[in-house]
């Protein structure tokens, strides 16, 4: 059991990557202009698709967060250039309730639904067959929820 719980939180840690673990970030204005504007200085010509950025309540606290998919960018003619066969980089922020954001994780996933389990909102994120301990080809399907600035694994098939 305990190697098992080991496992799993090195697996955990591979996919959710913790914004500073913990540390005091500065806020952020806005998730969307720091990204953009990012990517603007590092690519010569960055286009963003209209899912680049996503607002939606994802800690169930009534404030409006925001996530940002990398997928949904295009850097110098190549669209999602961190992507890879893991999937491609998505960024969660958290909205403080005085005011501009904070990420709270990066996740390497194929993509998400954002669905409501047991009155609470949770992700169900599609990522790489490993981060489910699995050799076969079906996607792992991770549930996690935002509790206290974290993501919490509810259950992973």
């Amino acid at each position: 059991m305990k190697k098992s719980f080991i496992i799993a939180a090195q697996v955990l840690a591979l996919a959710f990557l913790p914004a500073a673990a913990h540390a005091q970030q500065d806020l952020i204005n806005d998730p969307e202009i720091y990204e953009k504007d990012h990517f603007r200085k590092t690519c010569d010509i960055a286009q963003f698709g209209s899912g680049f950025l996503t607002r939606l309540d994802i800690n169930n606290d009534g404030i409006v967060d925001a996530v940002t998919n990398h997928a949904e960018l295009t850097c110098d003619g190549t669209r999602g250039p961190d992507c890879n066969e893991d999937g491609c980089p998505y960024n969660f922020y958290l909205r403080a309730k005085e005011g501009g954001y904070f990420m709270i994780a990066t996740a390497r996933i194929y993509g998400y639904d954002f669905v409501k389990r047991f009155g609470n909102m949770v992700f169900v994120m599609k990522m790489h067959p490993r981060f489910c301990e699995r050799t076969d080809e079906k996607p792992c399907e991770m549930t996690v929820r935002v509790r206290g600035g974290r993501f919490v694994t509810i259950s992973k098939k």
